[in-house]
């Protein structure tokens, strides 16, 4: 069964984003994996092989193929603007288990 990630709408629970914190809701619009890995090394990263550590993936079947989310990665998400009645276009990149539909993997 696939699991829908990339367009999920969720809360922040986190303290490095206090921006967020004040936001109802966020929107993930990405996932940025590995990169919390011991092992990771962004200067040998390859961002455009996304099975690797740095990969950046926007699709759910991509996702699912590396091994869904992990508590390694960092999840790109979009704060929602209360009274503009929008998500940002500004984005941030908390860790994946400061988000209430990954906490499980703290």
């Amino acid at each position: 069964m696939k699991t829908k990630v990339i367009g999920t709408v969720t809360t922040y629970h986190g303290s490095e984003f206090g921006c967020l914190r004040r936001s109802r809701a966020v929107l993930i619009t990405g996932v940025y994996k590995y990169v919390e890995h011991p092992d990771y090394d962004e200067d040998a990263a390859d961002e455009d092989d996304v099975s690797e550590f740095g990969g950046y993936i926007t699709d759910d079947d991509v996702l699912a193929r590396c091994g869904g989310i992990t508590k390694y990665d960092r999840v790109e998400v979009q704060p929602w603007i209360e009274r503009e009645g929008r998500y940002s276009f500004v984005t941030s990149d908390p860790l994946a288990v400061d988000l209430a539909c990954f906490q499980d993997l703290a």
